[in-house]
């Protein structure tokens, strides 16, 4: 199993960006964080780089179900995904996928939240 889902998409980085976050939102994620790996690479290394951006991305109903059964779960929140832009100018959408995550956790109450959460990403990368 992949630890991560993608999708190349026919948009610019920022029409990509938009519509992943839309189509995130549409299936019940917020994104609650996002780091601009381009912008902070330039300010602490003075390095150019490619369109990066990593978003926090969080389903409060899902996220609170997967900490009543796993105190520390935690830690893996919430699910990344990244917007970026290849040096070809390729647009690519990627998250991680829970299914992988949660199996190292060893709590079989996981399994079906996190078989719940993949086929919601899932859902959202298929609508970008």
């Amino acid at each position: 199993m992949a630890y991560n889902l993608t999708k190349k998409v026919p948009y610019s980085f920022e029409e990509g960006l938009k519509k992943t976050k839309a189509a995130l939102a549409d299936e019940g994620f917020g994104v609650i964080s996002e780091i601009d790996l381009k912008e902070k690479f330039k300010e602490k290394l003075d390095v150019d780089f490619r369109e990066y951006r990593i978003l926090g991305a969080c389903n409060p109903k899902l996220a609170y179900q997967a900490i009543e059964k796993e105190n520390n779960i935690g830690v893996l929140l919430p699910c990344n995904v990244l917007v970026q832009q290849h040096d070809n100018g390729e647009v690519e959408i990627s998250a991680v996928n829970p299914m992988e995550t949660m199996s190292g956790v060893n709590n079989p109450e996981l399994a079906t939240l996190a078989e719940e959460v993949t086929q919601k990403l899932q859902k959202a990368f298929d609508s970008v």
